[in-house]
């Protein structure tokens, strides 16, 4: 009571305390990198569809996923209980899992299109790239601060 800041949560918090508990601080990070990089593959030729298939994937379903999570927090659905903090280690090591994976790829497929695509669709692809990585560093993060919240539990 009276502390203002950051904090550490051990437990999932509830309500707005979402966005000043570690490691729940990045989700608005993941959702805005998240949503530009769905929107920069969703927008740009797609020089291998099956790689970039997977990318928008990711993307789509981490973004649904996060948010699903972050409305759940907010609301108190998962009353305090510890299996929500096992859940939510275990969901962001599938999602940098899944994001390192997209990145890698989305990185190959920029690479293969470098000759044959005028400047503005090859930097749209670099853009994606460097963006999936961001959000691949901030799943990692929230991933380890989980993991750290889930054992102390």
């Amino acid at each position: 009571p009276g502390e203002t800041g950051l904090t550490w949560a051990l437990s999932t918090p509830a309500g707005l305390q979402v966005s000043a508990h570690l490691p729940d601080l990045g989700i608005s990070g993941k959702l805005v990198f998240g949503g530009l990089v769905w929107i920069l593959i969703a927008s740009s030729l797609v020089p291998m569809p099956l790689v970039q298939g997977w990318v928008m994937f990711v993307s789509v379903f981490c973004f649904v996923a996060t948010t699903t999570l972050l409305v759940l927090y907010i609301i108190g659905a998962h009353g305090g209980e510890a299996s929500w903090v096992t859940l939510d280690a275990a969901y962001h090591c599938t999602a940098a899992l899944f994001y390192l994976s997209a990145s890698v790829l989305e990185a190959l497929a920029t690479i293969q299109m470098y000759e044959g695509y005028t400047y503005r669709q090859y930097h749209e692809n670099i853009s994606a790239v460097v963006f999936s990585y961001v959000a691949t560093l901030l799943y990692v993060a929230h991933a380890v601060f989980s993991l750290i919240r889930w054992k102390s539990s």
